[in-house]
């Protein structure tokens, strides 16, 4: 594959240089009727302005240029067009006429002042065409080059993220179901099943997506509540959808660690936790999502927080940039946290 780029890229090498032949060749041929004299021109000079332009290119600008050492490259510039004169003017002399520069209409001597900067503008302009074409060019590509690595970290970074959450919420429901088992309760192997969903879910349903219907990660919400109101007794959930939300997707696990939370901290020493979830669209164009949950005022609001939360917020970060919100507050014995994220409707 390396060798095929590279092929590719040397062709077009040849594309560019073959055209500007070509162009050169026909302008000055038309220019003074001598298709001849144009033609064996054109030929020394593309002999010399080849190599120089290369040399420029991948010599005197990463030796100096790339490293500020200007003055050095200005000196091995000003040599390399004193060679590129010597080597033109007397190709020119002995190979086409004895006139070194009949373009002028007068006959010019070797070295004179005139001739000698009309050499060297000529190949400065060559050389300043070429080499701003090529850097523009690699400039390019390395900005699509660039931009793919930092799309694929990206998906790496939030793949990495999904995949700490799950081990993290599957850790808490395990412990969910030991503490059952420990009561010897019945409702073991009820909650086993749905266990069994969430990860089919997990493993399956989301694998390699980015975005997934509302609706079934509420579904998957509801499922995750069925196995925690199995290990609390006392337990009030409502759900209240308040819009049309068939089509509208989001990414996955991003609700269930604010719900882990809820139940996490709320369900201390609360004999009655209470539950509520609200999600409803603003403006057709941001959904709203927010649990509020009752705790004890006694318990310490200062806890440890595990890293659930803590991904969520990168994972927003990471999908959304700056266009999303989440805040949390406390009122009276309530703790509320709201979520609201740029709507993803379905193609």
């Amino acid at each position: 594959m390396k060798e095929m780029k590279f092929d590719i890229k040397l062709k077009n090498h040849f594309w560019f240089w073959g055209i500007y032949f070509l162009l050169n060749f026909l302008r000055w041929g038309a220019y003074f009727n001598d298709y001849n004299y144009s033609f064996k021109s054109n030929l020394i000079e593309f002999a010399l302005h080849i190599p120089l332009v290369y040399f420029n290119l991948f010599i005197l600008v990463p030796r100096y240029v790339l490293q500020s050492k200007y003055y050095k490259y200005s000196f091995s510039l000003l040599i390399s067009l004193g060679v590129i004169y010597i080597l033109k003017t007397g190709l020119t002399y002995f190979i086409i006429s004895k006139n070194i520069w009949p373009e002028a209409n007068r006959d010019y001597q070797p070295f004179e002042t005139n001739h000698v900067i009309a050499v060297c503008i000529g190949e400065l302009y060559v050389l300043a065409m070429a080499s701003s074409i090529y850097l523009t060019l690699t400039w390019l590509k390395e900005r699509d080059r660039n931009r793919a690595l930092r799309e694929n970290q990206y998906k790496i970074k939030l793949k990495y993220l999904k995949t700490q959450i799950q081990p993290h919420f599957f850790f808490n429901t395990l412990n969910n179901l030991y503490a059952l088992s420990l009561e010897s309760s019945d409702k073991v192997p009820d909650a086993i099943i749905k266990l069994s969903h969430l990860m089919e879910y997990v493993l399956y349903d989301i694998e390699g997506v980015k975005f997934v219907p509302l609706l079934k990660e509420i579904n998957y919400i509801q499922n995750y509540i069925a196995i925690e109101k199995l290990r609390f007794e006392h337990v009030d959930v409502t759900i209240n959808l308040e819009s049309n939300m068939e089509d509208v997707k989001v990414p996955p696990l991003l609700f269930i660690s604010l719900l882990e939370n809820a139940f996490k901290h709320g369900g201390i020493n609360n004999n009655n936790l209470k539950i509520k979830i609200n999600c409803k669209i603003i403006d057709d164009t941001t959904l709203h999502f927010e649990i509020l949950n009752n705790f004890v005022i006694s318990q310490n609001l200062n806890a440890k927080k595990g890293i659930g939360l803590t991904n969520t917020k990168k994972r927003l970060k990471l999908i959304f940039r700056n266009k999303y919100s989440l805040e949390h507050k406390i009122k009276f014995n309530y703790y509320i946290i709201r979520l609201q994220i740029p709507i993803q409707n379905e193609d």
